[in-house]
C-alpha cells in the first residue's frame, strides 16, 4: 500500500507541474485557451477529494509540496483563465488600451479613454491574497479584498463596459483563486 501512495502522489504532482506549465504558456504566448489545461490537476484534485482518495503518503511534506504547487497554478492560471472568460463575454466588443485596460469613448466627444488599468498586475495580487487567506483559514480578508477592489476602481467603473469587465474578471478570477485554495487546504489537511 504504501508504495501505490508514493507511485499516486508523484502523479499527482507531474499533473500539477504540467498545470504550472500550461499557465506560465499560455501567459507568456498570450493564448488563453491553453490555461484550460489547469482544469485538470485542479478539477481532478477536488473530485479525488470528494471521494475520500486519499493521494498522500502518511509525511506531511508531501501534501505541503502538492500544495504549493496548487497554489501557484491558482495564481498563475488566474491571469489567461480570466482573461478567456472576459473574452467570451465580450466577444471582442472592448477595445484594448496600451497599458492592459480598456478604452472608453468619452462621453460628448471623440476621444478615448483607457480605463481598467493595471488589471493583470491587481489579479495576480487578488489571486495571491485569497488563495494564501484561505489557507491559512481566514477567509474573511476576501470581503476587505473585495471592498478595497471596488473602492479602488469605483471613479473608472462610469461606462457599462467598464462595470462589466470589471464585475465578470474579478468573479472569475476570484472563483479560479478559490477553488484552487480549496484544494491546498485538503492537501495540507
Amino acid at each position: 500500500m504504501t508504495v501505490i501512495a508514493y507511485v499516486l502522489w508523484a502523479l499527482a504532482v507531474l499533473v500539477v507541474a504540467g498545470g504550472i506549465v500550461a499557465a506560465v504558456l499560455a501567459t507568456r504566448l498570450q493564448r488563453p485557451p491553453l490555461a484550460l489545461l489547469c482544469l485538470i490537476p485542479i478539477a481532478g484534485g477536488l473530485l479525488v477529494a470528494a471521494f475520500g482518495v486519499d493521494l498522500l503518503p502518511g509525511e506531511r511534506p508531501y501534501g505541503v509540496v502538492l500544495a504549493l504547487g496548487v497554489a501557484a497554478i491558482g495564481v498563475l492560471a488566474g491571469n489567461p483563465l480570466t482573461t478567456y472568460v472576459l473574452d467570451l463575454a465580450t466577444r471582442d466588443t472592448v477595445r484594448r488600451g496600451a497599458h492592459g485596460g480598456i478604452l472608453i469613448r468619452r462621453e460628448g466627444t471623440s476621444e478615448d479613454r483607457e480605463v481598467l488599468r493595471g488589471g493583470t498586475t491587481i489579479g495576480y495580487l487578488e489571486r495571491v491574497a485569497i488563495v494564501g487567506s484561505i489557507a491559512v483559514g481566514h477567509p474573511e480578508v476576501i470581503a476587505a479584498l473585495i471592498a478595497i477592489k471596488g473602492l479602488g476602481r469605483f471613479s473608472e467603473l462610469e461606462s457599462a463596459a467598464a462595470r462589466e469587465r470589471f464585475i465578470i474578471g474579478t468573479l472569475a478570477s476570484m472563483i479560479w483563486a478559490s477553488g484552487c485554495a480549496l484544494l491546498v487546504v485538503i492537501a495540507m489537511g
